[in-house]
């Protein structure tokens, strides 16, 4: 396509921000929808950004709409629900949703878009907020290929890597099962900083172990900022979202007909930590929610 395509933004929000800044700093015509958190939405505007009162208006204005939304509830009320995108339908139209959502509603809401004419993607997302500023995201696509070859420059200018891993709801179960390798690996850190701590075991010892060996990765040293240096700011990842995401990828191993023992555990961990308040929390903070738990 010689014309860039016309992009509507819907949830500029910590990772979506980076996203359509992205795209309307590359020349792509944006269309955004207003939040209540007015300053990443008049920071695109000031750009060159459009802003729309409705998603019906943003899908009226784009050939693709990307959509970056707290869970699957909220893409299904702003893609079916009133002055949804599904109103603003028309011929040619992609919905690319980068949520990390529940793949059976994704199948379901692209079922109901088919219907109107317009073609979906499941486009989650892996990295953080300082890669969505940057545009070199890891992306990763369900869907037919020819509407991902439509969507690739677009997707290409917050996106470093773009991962074709099948069709629609294909990329979210992905997503979700690495999602739950990493919440399960920040809660497994989490109990050994208690476990150590309550047998008298030096944290700095633990990590200086952990970091000379084949145990050693990026995420741990993101954690262990938490206990050794208070710095809880590199893993900006709430315990309700962890929740979130380890409870639909649970659903994902229960509609395969998979046994998931240790989903359904890290799954009760983070329910635990978030009945106690800490939803808002950092995940690298549910050690102290099970150091409360032991004593300490």
């Amino acid at each position: 396509m010689s014309e860039k395509l016309r992009v509507g933004f819907i949830g500029a929000g910590l990772m979506g921000h980076g996203m359509a800044k992205n795209l309307v700093e590359r020349g792509f015509p944006l269309t955004v929808m207003g939040n209540r958190n007015r300053q990443p939405i008049d920071h695109l505007v000031s750009l060159g950004a459009t802003e729309a009162k409705t998603a019906r208006a943003v899908a009226e204005a784009s050939d693709i709409v990307f959509l970056c939304l707290p869970n699957s509830a909220v893409v299904d009320k702003v893609v079916l629900g009133p002055d949804g995108i599904a109103e603003g339908a028309h011929d040619g139209l992609i919905v690319a949703d980068s949520t990390t959502a529940d793949p059976t509603e994704t199948k379901r809401i692209g079922a109901a878009l088919a219907e109107k004419g317009v073609a979906m993607l499941d486009t989650p997302l892996t990295m953080t907020p300082k890669e969505a500023e940057a545009g070199t995201l890891n992306v990763l696509v369900g869907g037919l290929a020819e509407v991902l070859e439509r969507a690739r420059p677009a997707i290409a200018c917050f996106g470093r890597n773009i991962f074709h891993v099948g069709p629609l709801g294909a990329a979210h179960s992905l997503k979700l099962i690495n999602n739950f390798m990493s919440m399960s690996m920040v809660a497994l850190f989490s109990e050994a900083v208690v476990t150590a701590r309550k047998a008298g075991v030096s944290v700095d010892g633990l990590h200086e172990l952990i970091s000379a060996g084949a145990l050693n990765n990026p995420l741990f040293q993101k954690v262990m900022d938490w206990p050794l240096k208070g710095d809880a700011s590199g893993l900006q990842f709430a315990i309700e979202n962890a929740l979130k995401d380890v409870s639909y990828y649970n659903r994902v191993a229960a509609d395969a007909g998979a046994t998931a023992p240790i989903g359904a555990t890290v799954q009760q961990i983070y329910a635990l930590a978030n009945a106690q308040g800490e939803g808002k929390t950092h995940v690298p903070k549910l050690m102290d929610v099970l150091g409360r738990l032991n004593g300490l």
